[in-house]
């Protein structure tokens, strides 16, 4: 749920006209062995309809596991699957519009427990025992044990739509994805207070990262409402704007993650309107002084992408192709000189990755 929801639509109208035939799924199983290889899938399924799912791939076997929550549980995940997070030896995911996050275990997948929090997003462990999760719609991040799994509090912003974050030493960073926010936000979390708003060169921000160096990255934008999307580059200490980027208006930026090493950035840019241009994977060195001219892996015309990762132990790139939301997802590898090494079939509206 989000900003696919309007813009998703136009697009998968289109590609309901020049598309006649979908993809038939690879035989999957229904339960697939734990393994240090595993690549986990996040599958959003389609606002609404309750069919999202979670799929499992094994570089090493090329085998495809399917729907594993389900097939361990007997009943569907939920409506919308946004993120997932380990911690320890469990799985914690954030089903968005079924108001809940769902905790199951690493090995059996099974259900240990459910904690109700309104619309979640992401979630940060900030202490062995303390994790927040984020909520759109809401001024709150909500705070969890991660022993009783239940919420023990909130933190309260001036802004709508927590999103995402990230930490270091006993301090969060959170976005508040809020067309009239340009700051983000220093928690601590050891108190669990704002302790400072930290300007960007943007409005809505929706993605903080560190780099290898400790430098803050903030990725910002809302093309949906109008607002540009611009990348921002932070001293983590102070807040002062090293640099700043801003991307063409037509170019939607999303879902930023940095390489192994942490000095290359990747994203995805967005056009829902049928062309190329501004549409595919892209990628930066943190030492580099513009946006990237062309795509790392450039998105075919009716077509867009709506997941990245890159795999840790191989650099490969790991890109979801929602498929327009009108049928079931393809995953596409993608080598570090941009060429193809394998794809399979997953679910509808492949969002995210897990990597084991």
């Amino acid at each position: 749920m989000g900003r696919k929801d309007i813009k998703a639509l136009t697009f998968a109208l289109c590609c309901l006209l020049v598309s006649c035939v979908k993809d038939k799924p690879q035989p999957a199983s229904s339960i697939a062995p734990g393994s240090p290889h595993d690549v986990y899938v996040v599958c959003e399924g389609n606002f609404g309809n309750g069919d999202a799912t979670l799929y499992l791939y094994d570089p090493v076997k090329k085998s495809v596991y399917g729907d594993l929550y389900t097939a361990t549980n007997n009943q569907p995940l939920g409506d919308v699957f946004q993120s997932m997070t380990r911690v320890g030896a469990n799985f914690f995911l954030c089903i968005n519009n079924s108001n809940k996050v769902v905790v199951i275990d690493t090995t059996s997948r099974k259900t240990i427990a459910t904690i109700s929090i309104p619309t979640p997003r992401y979630m940060l462990q900030v202490s062995p025992t303390k994790a927040y999760v984020s909520s759109l719609y809401n001024n709150k991040v909500y705070i969890i044990d991660l022993q009783t799994y239940t919420v023990t509090g909130t933190i309260e912003f001036p802004n709508q739509n927590t999103e995402e974050m990230c930490g270091y030493n006993n301090t969060a960073i959170i976005c508040t994805w809020d067309t009239a926010c340009n700051t983000v936000f220093k928690v601590n979390t050891q108190t669990d207070k704002i302790e400072q708003a930290i300007k960007i060169a943007g409005y809505a921000p929706q993605s903080p990262l560190l780099d290898k160096e400790g430098t803050l990255w903030v990725l910002a934008g809302n093309q949906t409402e109008g607002k540009t999307a611009t990348w921002t580059r932070l001293d983590t200490l102070t807040g002062e704007i090293l640099a700043s980027w801003q991307f063409p208006a037509s170019a939607d930026a999303l879902k930023p993650v940095f390489n192994n090493t942490k000095d290359t950035l990747y994203f995805i840019e967005v056009n829902y309107y049928n062309g190329t241009a501004n549409n595919g994977i892209y990628r930066m060195g943190i030492t580099d002084v513009s946006l990237p001219a062309q795509a790392f892996v450039l998105a075919k015309q009716y077509q867009y992408f709506w997941a990245l990762g890159i795999d840790p132990a191989t650099g490969y790139a790991y890109v979801g192709d929602p498929k327009g939301f009108i049928q079931k997802g393809i995953v596409y590898i993608f080598r570090q000189d941009g060429t193809k090494t394998d794809s399979f079939n997953v679910g509808l509206g492949p969002g995210h990755f897990y990597f084991n």
